[in-house]
């Protein structure tokens, strides 16, 4: 009897372990997380949220990993699906009367020039598997190695898709002009 209880402390112990180096991964790289996050949802709450609900379904689907080396684009996809469920869930899309309101309250120094305003509208109107490859490259300075394996797809159509982006934005905003 007295066995089985060490066996069980001792069990108990190696899983709360397991979950604290996991969350201290998490942790190390949450300012890069709620930064992906921002880009998304365009929303610190929002943002602080998701980075919460990607964490509880990391940990939950823990299982699913087969190489640890690849954990970083793991959970960077799981955040950006959770990013993704969050805006179909809130059809958040700017209208255009709000552009101005939004110009206006953002600080000059976030708000570098009204072009941003117009690439992120742009961005809006993409097809998403463009978009995340321009968010991922722009946003967050990834190489094309990295966008590859965090969408799970080809460099080759990582480089497609990027250059298709390139030249459906310099469209809109020859438009927006």
């Amino acid at each position: 009897m007295a066995e089985t209880l060490r066996w069980e402390e001792t069990e108990q112990r190696a899983s709360q372990r397991e979950e604290e180096r996991f969350f201290e991964r998490i942790d190390r790289q949450s300012a890069k997380l709620y930064n992906i996050a921002y880009s998304y949802l365009r929303s610190d709450a929002d943002a602080l949220e998701m980075l919460q609900e990607a964490s509880y379904r990391a940990w939950s689907k823990r299982a699913s990993l087969k190489d640890g080396k690849l954990f970083d684009s793991w959970l960077i996809r799981i955040l950006i699906n959770c990013c993704m469920d969050e805006l179909r869930r809130r059809k958040r899309v700017i209208p255009s009367d709000r552009a101005e309101q939004i110009r206006s309250e953002l600080p000059a120094a976030e708000m570098q020039s009204s072009t941003r305003l117009d690439v992120e509208r742009a961005m809006e109107k993409m097809p998403k598997k463009y978009r995340h490859v321009l968010v991922l490259r722009f946003y967050h300075d990834m190489t094309l190695a990295e966008i590859a394996q965090i969408l799970n797809k080809p460099e080759s159509t990582v480089k497609s898709r990027l250059y298709r982006a390139l030249k459906q934005m310099r469209i809109r905003l020859e438009q927006e002009r």
